[in-house]
């Protein structure tokens, strides 16, 4: 399945939501997940074949000339327009989906699998907690609005700076607080675990979202579960990036850091 770039517009100095419609997305169905996500494919520079492609043509090329998939949000679908909105995080050229997203145009095309997703704010949840930061925030968004109507629904999210924000919305009492990087001096896996023990304990059963860099969520998990603000069976924590590695470097180890992670005692 592929869309084509209908238009592109910058959210932030970190985010770029890219609109994808035409024939290619006919038969896309989109599921109840909040957190919604499709399995894109970007091009290497000089690519020798071109979106629509079979699987098995690229997967005898060599493996520099094979497309790099990525996972990325679906902000909202549109069936009465068949229209696909994709938020995508982007720091300059740096990573394969935020340099392409930074530089497509009309007309350009996106080939992925999907949709899946794995969360949405559990209707029974007397409040809710997002928490994330610029690779979460699209996903942070949809489950926002998401929420029951009149519910308290806490965000708190990391960004570069105040440039970062972007505005947010739900049927709930939403409350959004946004942790600046560049003014903060302690370390950067820690800053969010630290704004969320900072928050009023919340009353009732809580649902929790918490996805963005693998060290600041699981330090997040850690305040979480440790402090029975959450119950395991409903949070959501997932590790999009690791700080210090690549995109190719990070989905090596993955795996295997996330099944250590949920074997980490809490109490």
């Amino acid at each position: 399945m592929y869309g084509e770039v209908i238009s592109t517009e910058r959210l932030s100095s970190h985010l770029v939501r890219v609109v994808l419609g035409g024939p290619g997305l006919d038969g896309y169905v989109h599921g109840e997940d909040a957190d919604q996500y499709v399995n894109c494919f970007f091009l290497p520079d000089g690519a020798p074949y071109a979106v629509p492609f079979e699987d098995d043509e690229v997967r005898a090329l060599p493996r520099e000339q094979r497309p790099f998939p990525r996972r990325i949000t679906v902000r909202s679908w549109d069936a009465g327009r068949g229209e696909l909105t994709l938020d995508i995080a982007a720091h300059g050229d740096i990573g394969y989906a935020g340099r392409w997203a930074s530089h497509a145009r009309p007309g350009d095309r996106l080939q992925f699998r999907g949709p899946a997703g794995g969360y949405r704010p559990h209707a029974d949840a007397d409040s809710y907690l997002l928490v994330g930061d610029e690779s979460a925030l699209p996903a942070i968004a949809a489950c926002a609005e998401a929420v029951p109507a009149g519910r308290p629904v806490v965000a708190v999210v990391e960004v570069e700076d105040a440039d970062g924000e972007v505005a947010l919305s739900s049927p709930g009492e939403l409350e959004v607080r946004w942790v600046h990087r560049a003014r903060q001096s302690g370390a950067p896996e820690d800053l969010l675990a630290e704004a969320v023990a900072a928050l009023p304990r919340p009353v009732g059963v809580v649902s929790a979202f918490v996805h963005g860099e693998a060290e600041a969520t699981r330090a997040v998990r850690r305040v979480l579960l440790r402090e029975g603000i959450v119950e395991e069976a409903r949070l959501s924590c997932s590790p999009y990036w690791r700080r210090g590695m690549d995109d190719e470097a990070w989905r090596a180890v993955k795996a295997a850091w996330t099944r250590e992670v949920a074997a980490e005692p809490v109490g």
